[in-house]
Order: C-alpha cells, then sequence, then structure tokens
C-alpha cells in the first residue's frame, strides 16, 4: 500500500461514523455538568420525579445528538452522556444536598479526565 493510500484509508477510518476517541473534558465542562448535576438535585427537592427527570434528560440528548459533536455542550460522545447520566441517577437514588452532588459529579468528571490523559488519548 503506497503512503498516499494508507493516508487515505486512515482518513476514512477515522470520519467513519461511530469511530471517534473520547471526548477530553474541560476543566470549565466539569463545573458547567456539576452545576446541571446541582440543578438536578434542586429539582428533586422541588418535588420533581426520578422518572420525569431522567425520561426529559434522555429527550434532550437525543434532540442534542442531532448537532455535530464539536458544537455540543457536554454529550458530545457516549462516555459524557454515562457521565452526565448515572450522576443524575444517584441525584434520585443517594439523595443528599445539591452541593455534594455538584462536588462529587465535578471530582468524578476531573478524575474521568485525568484518566483519559494518563491513556495518552
Amino acid at each position: 500500500m503506497t503512503r498516499l493510500a494508507a493516508l487515505f484509508a486512515g482518513a476514512i477510518v477515522l470520519t467513519a461514523p461511530g469511530v471517534s476517541s473520547a471526548h477530553r473534558l474541560t476543566l470549565e465542562e466539569c463545573a458547567q455538568g456539576g452545576e446541571f448535576i446541582r440543578h438536578a438535585a434542586m429539582s428533586r427537592d422541588a418535588g420533581i420525579s426520578k422518572q420525569f427527570f431522567m425520561d426529559r434528560l434522555a429527550e434532550d440528548i437525543a434532540l442534542i445528538q442531532a448537532f455535530p459533536p464539536q458544537l455540543r455542550w457536554f454529550v458530545q460522545d457516549e462516555e459524557d452522556e454515562r457521565l452526565l447520566g448515572s450522576a443524575a441517577e444517584r441525584v434520585f437514588d443517594r439523595p443528599v444536598k445539591p452541593e455534594q452532588h455538584e462536588a462529587a459529579f465535578v471530582s468524578d468528571c476531573i478524575q474521568t479526565t485525568a484518566w483519559q490523559d494518563g491513556n495518552g488519548q
């Protein structure tokens, strides 16, 4: 295979649907995600049910995914979606103060980013 053909094949793989590297979360994104999770806990405290919140989150994520990943706020890939979704579930499954959920999310988010950095992604 020539060098040009190899580069072309690599470009096809990198742009193929469903093939991407993990989105590296920034500290700003972690802070914004934490704020979202704090608001989820505040919604819980105001009487919003887990089912209602999680259904709405799934609808919002589906709507966000209509945009190209680079134009999305947080859920640029499935890892982001899992991180946000599991934190939202914890808000309802293990209720603590909204600020505690926010701090836990930011910590998890930063650890996820550190893990990505440690694996060369």
